[in-house]
């Protein structure tokens, strides 16, 4: 390392040794650890996506409607808001943010426009993604529950054949 190359007026030649002799010591490094990151092996290009793969990503970008994943393909996909979960979301942000490390599942491929469709729901057992209506139940659920239960039966109310339907 050829140090008299990154000598400025800010930083001399006894400060750049001095760093380095700090960052050669073992547990003292101050930087986080670095994990590689590795994409799907095979998968370099648009053409490689077939819909139902399985593939590592990283987060690129949140939007309104959803967030951008690089897959590895030099073109990132779309997570859209309703594949972002098994549940309802209204913030993509409480579900992910960039630079996070995820697992998604292609949906669609266009060639033509260059667009590739993610989703990051949690698949069945078939493989196929879990739709809306399958999964998890909307948090208002159990309240709309309990409000039907908790008003009267309506049903056969001011019926005069209400007793003969009881039969």
């Amino acid at each position: 390392l050829d140090f008299h190359r990154y000598v400025t007026p800010q930083v001399g030649l006894p400060t750049l040794k001095d760093i380095l002799a700090e960052l050669a010591k073992p547990g003292r490094d101050p930087r986080e650890t670095f994990e590689p990151y590795s994409f799907a092996d095979g998968v370099e290009s648009i053409q490689d996506l077939q819909v139902g793969m399985k593939l590592p990503g990283i987060v690129t970008n949140v939007t309104a409607f959803g967030a951008f994943v690089d897959i590895g393909v030099h073109r990132d996909g779309l997570v859209h808001l309703s594949e972002m979960a098994d549940r309802f979301v209204k913030d993509p942000r409480d579900v992910v943010h960039v630079h996070q490390h995820v697992t998604v599942t292609v949906l669609e491929v266009d060639l033509e426009r260059k667009r590739i469709s993610l989703s990051m729901k949690v698949s069945s057992r078939d493989g196929v993604t879990t739709k809306q209506s399958d999964a998890v139940p909307h948090r208002d659920a159990k309240k709309r529950e309990s409000k039907r239960s908790a008003q009267p039966n309506k049903k056969g109310f001011n019926n005069p054949f209400a007793e003969l339907l009881k039969h």
